[in-house]
């Protein structure tokens, strides 16, 4: 069902699930291609979570053409679901459209306890939103990814100011930006080229794209400094790395946790 997107071996969304090591090594170099499936719209740049909404999966939909009908991301949709590789989803499975962690809804018990004396008369209300509260520090010690100019800033809310863009030369290093376990090595994200994504603990990860090569694979442990990619242009119109921060799924300014320079 997940042949789309080529997503085979994604394993994003697993930040709650225990990472086995890979011990080998890749080095993929592939800057041209679309892998979006036929019959699907554009990929949405941007999404806009509709908090306490869910749905439920049909028969031939997958997770791209899901979060596409409902203004998500796949990347999002993935994240917020915790969907295991090899990133396949079936028919009757429910999907939450919002993040969780502290982005999660707040519903009250199945069956909440009755006085004996006073009949209920109300209905339950209804889900309440809790917007993801994003730290202003994180315990992280951050270090940049790529030497080079900042040629693109985050901004809120704006589809394609999810990171930061760092300009460079093509096959300069890209490094980890911290401890982490690679939980994602792929160009099956579109707009995002050659991606490598880099889980450090349950709230944060990082992510690194336009890379003209990835040097590591799904499950690889990696140390803050260490080159996990070759700075390139796939996905995009110079060689640059685009580089996120997330936290529970959200992306967050870069700039904010990243050391002054």
């Amino acid at each position: 069902m997940m042949r789309p997107m080529r997503l085979h071996r994604v394993a994003i969304a697993c930040l709650c699930l225990l990472l086995v090591v890979a011990c080998g090594r890749s080095h993929v170099v592939r800057e041209g291609g679309s892998s979006r499936p036929r019959g699907v719209d554009s990929p949405v740049r941007v999404s806009q979570p509709k908090y306490g909404a869910t749905v439920v999966v049909q028969r031939g939909q997958n997770v791209y053409r899901i979060a596409t009908e409902n203004g998500l991301t796949a990347l999002d949709l993935a994240l917020w679901n915790d969907i295991p590789p090899p990133y396949t989803i079936h028919p009757g499975q429910r999907l939450r459209l919002y993040p969780g962690g502290q982005g999660g809804v707040a519903t009250q018990p199945a069956n909440p306890p009755k006085k004996p004396s006073t009949p209920t008369t109300t209905s339950p209300r209804p889900p309440v939103p809790m917007p993801v509260v994003v730290p202003a520090t994180s315990k992280l010690a951050w270090r940049w990814p790529a030497d080079g100019t900042v040629v693109g800033t985050y901004a809120g809310g704006d589809p394609t100011r999810q990171g930061i863009d760092i300009a460079g030369k093509g096959g300069q290093p890209v490094r980890a930006a911290a401890d982490g376990v690679v939980v994602y090595s792929g160009s099956g994200l579109v707009g995002y080229g050659e991606l490598v994504i880099v889980k450090h603990d349950d709230q944060w990860l990082s992510a690194y794209g336009h890379n003209r090569a990835r040097l590591v694979n799904e499950g690889q442990l990696v140390k803050a400094g260490q080159q996990i990619a070759e700075m390139g242009r796939s996905g995009a119109a110079r060689d640059m790395l685009h580089f996120e921060i997330r936290y529970n799924g959200k992306p967050v300014d870069p700039q904010q946790y990243l050391p002054r320079r």
